[in-house]
């Protein structure tokens, strides 16, 4: 009943975790928040995590670990309902847009979208601006996501040492192993999750559906990220449930108790309320003893030239592979051209399956090849170079920029990439009084995107919702004709061809490449295990997560996105003014910037990896000798035994008459 209730509680913390990903770019248009603020936010869980796992690891394991277990998934439901809670708060999402339309109106003439003037951005900026809250909103994101991390910290350590101290020998680590996969599981839904709800629109059963002139591939379109909030805090409040009814602890199987115990002893340790533990740790007598006897064991430990490098590597290793995971579905949706929701589906459909197979089948190859720590690590870094030479060709997947007039493709077609606001303007606009700060796209009879209606020299306009055609479009030119009086449709133009064409072969190779480099996942994670005494074992592995989660798992969703911002070629307005999410990316800049970075940090981990085998060679050496001089030391020591035997014998033999004392005093000197 345990194992089934840790493992439903590890699918919905996984469930709720992967969503949280999926969502990275809905929450940055619905608070009109830069990439690396929802990279603070991605980040804020392990903020929350750290802040308590020293105190739930130590105290926790004293307690009643099921309660604290459970205690641990009630916070985390209620850190995943206050994410969702400013959905509640802020009133309907207005996205930006140059038309006013009345869907209603009877006339399906609607204003001209070339106005003859523009209002001030005062005065813009006040319109609506009554009932905004000063607080900005994404800070009850952050917040509930710190809770979602603190209410998960009891969760791994607590459980696993629970199944650990009352499983059988045999069976702890078939159970480990269900909950691992079963934590794998999670992530699939949590994808597919983030892709029903992307396809959704936020304020759906709220607005007149007809109103809304934006699809699910418009960079305004926000789909209902909190709906998946509710049903997976709904799932994580459920979880708790089992663990309020289980005991504290479990009757010891008689295979786990010391051989040594007599009849009576091992009747009181399988009837002790108070034996939560197999093994019971002397404990020490005080805070100061345990904090003198820490620091030097920590410098034995880092001093471990081994366990150094490793820390190092891994660290650099999960920095590329955390900003590559985070903005992955960001990275289909804005190079290929996909939606949001594809890009979830694709994900939780292909790839995390893809990274199971391979953690699963690289622990079986490990068993079947029966590997050394040297072959394990040589195993580890093979796949993991063979996925760094396949990753490469993600450079020559390549999209060129979407056509947009004045900002990826100047008005005259003469020039490149323009990051000017002023560059959308030209002659043919300039009799429309625009506003360069306006995202309202309009496809051109040309094949060619214009950011508004009114920059694209539109005159008038049909129809409303979706359905809404511009026309007498002075801008819209098509090679050969002098004058340009074309029409121009609601959004923007359908993507390139090449993209189309090379979107398949992106989607393998990043199939392949997960796998590959999944497969050495469990032979490097032995490695780990394997490189430090017995003693510093658990010192060792709690060290590991700390830093990889202080140095990689907060900062790294920060800088990535820090440097995906300055790739950005247009930034949205706020409805109170300011810069709002980014509505288009220099595709070319984006591509080196995500795909450069990742490969840049896993270029530096190899060449310490080089340095981490020379280092793992002469610790094999040394541990070879120490164990030979043991050994010879073993077979001298037997001998001098002997040889004391025999030189006791002959003692006793010739001083049959030696008195009391004298014997005291040889045996003594023996």
């Amino acid at each position: 009943m345990f194992l089934v209730a840790l493992s439903f509680a590890y699918f919905a913390k996984a469930l709720s975790g992967s969503y949280m990903k999926s969502t990275i770019t809905q929450l940055e248009r619905r608070f009109d928040i830069p990439s690396y603020l929802t990279g603070v936010i991605d980040g804020s869980f392990e903020i929350g995590n750290l802040l308590v796992i020293a105190f739930v690891s130590y105290f926790g394991a004293k307690l009643h670990r099921p309660k604290i277990i459970a205690m641990g998934c009630v916070l985390m439901a209620v850190g995943t309902f206050i994410i969702a809670l400013p959905h509640f708060l802020i009133g309907r999402y207005k996205f930006e847009t140059s038309i006013r339309s009345s869907v209603n109106s009877t006339n399906s003439t609607n204003l001209s979208p070339c106005p003859a003037r523009l209002l001030s951005p005062s005065s813009q900026a006040s319109v609506g601006c009554e009932g905004e809250s000063n607080l900005s909103m994404w800070i009850y994101v952050f917040l509930g996501n710190v809770l979602r991390g603190i209410g998960e910290t009891p969760v791994q350590p607590l459980g696993i040492s629970y199944i650990d101290d009352f499983a059988r020998e045999e069976n702890a680590a078939f159970y480990i192993g269900c909950v691992q996969t079963i934590a794998v599981i999670g992530p699939v839904f949590g994808y597919l999750l983030g892709s029903l709800c992307a396809k959704i629109y936020v304020d759906i059963g709220f607005v007149n559906m007809e109103s809304i002139t934006i699809s699910p591939g418009d960079a305004r379109w926000v789909g209902a990220w909190w709906l998946g909030y509710l049903i997976a805090g709904v799932i994580t409040l459920l979880s708790a449930i089992p663990f309020w009814f289980l005991p504290r602890s479990l009757p010891i199987p008689s295979d786990r108790i010391p051989a040594q115990c007599t009849p009576e002893r091992t009747s009181f340790i399988k009837d002790s309320p108070l034996l939560e533990h197999k093994y019971q740790a002397d404990e020490p007598a005080g805070f100061l003893e345990m904090a003198k006897d820490f620091i030097p064991t920590l410098k034995t430990l880092l001093g471990n030239p081994v366990y150094f490098i490793y820390l190092c590597v891994t660290i650099i290793q999960l920095n590329s592979l955390i900003g590559m995971v985070t903005y992955k579905p960001k990275y289909i949706e804005q190079h290929y051209g996909q939606s949001a929701s594809k890009a979830n589906f694709l994900m939780g459909t292909i790839n995390i399956p893809a990274v199971a197979l391979g953690i699963f089948t690289g622990g079986l190859l490990m068993k079947r090849l029966k590997l050394s720590i040297m072959g394990a690590a040589k195993f580890a870094f093979g796949t993991s170079l063979i996925g760094y030479f396949l990753s490469l060709f993600f450079f020559v997947m390549s999209c060129e920029n979407a056509k947009v007039a004045g900002i990826t493709l100047p008005y005259n077609r003469v020039g490149g990439v323009s990051y000017e606001e002023r560059s959308v303007f030209s002659a043919c606009n300039a009799d429309c009084v625009c506003s360069g700060r306006d995202w309202d796209p309009v496809c051109g009879e040309n094949g060619i995107t214009y950011v508004s209606p009114c920059l694209a020299g539109c005159q008038t306009s049909t129809g409303s919702g979706k359905n809404t055609v511009f026309s007498n479009c002075s801008c819209v030119v098509v090679a050969g004709l002098s004058s340009g009086n074309l029409t121009a449709s609601v959004g923007h133009c359908p993507h390139r061809d090449d993209c189309d064409r090379v979107f398949p072969y992106f989607l393998a190779l990043s199939v392949i490449t997960s796998f590959i480099i999944s497969l050495g996942g469990t032979p490097g994670y032995m490695v780990l295990i394997r490189c430090i005494k017995p003693q510093l074992k658990s010192l060792a592995l709690g060290f590991h997560t700390l830093s990889t989660r202080t140095l990689a798992g907060i900062p790294a969703p920060i800088y990535f996105g820090a440097i995906i911002d300055t790739t950005c070629l247009k930034w949205g307005q706020k409805r109170c003014g300011g810069r709002g999410a980014c509505r288009i990316y220099n595709t070319t800049a984006y591509r080196i910037a995500y795909l450069g970075l990742t490969m840049g940090l896993r270029t530096v981990s190899f060449l310490l990896c080089i340095l981490g085998f020379v280092l793992l060679k002469q610790h094999l050496r040394r541990e070879e000798r120490s164990a030979h001089q043991e050994a010879n030391g073993g077979a001298e020591l037997e001998a001098l035994r002997k040889e004391e035997v025999l030189a006791s014998n002959s003692d006793q033999s010739l001083q049959t008459s030696t008195t009391d004392y004298n014997n005291t005093e040889r045996e003594t000197r023996l």
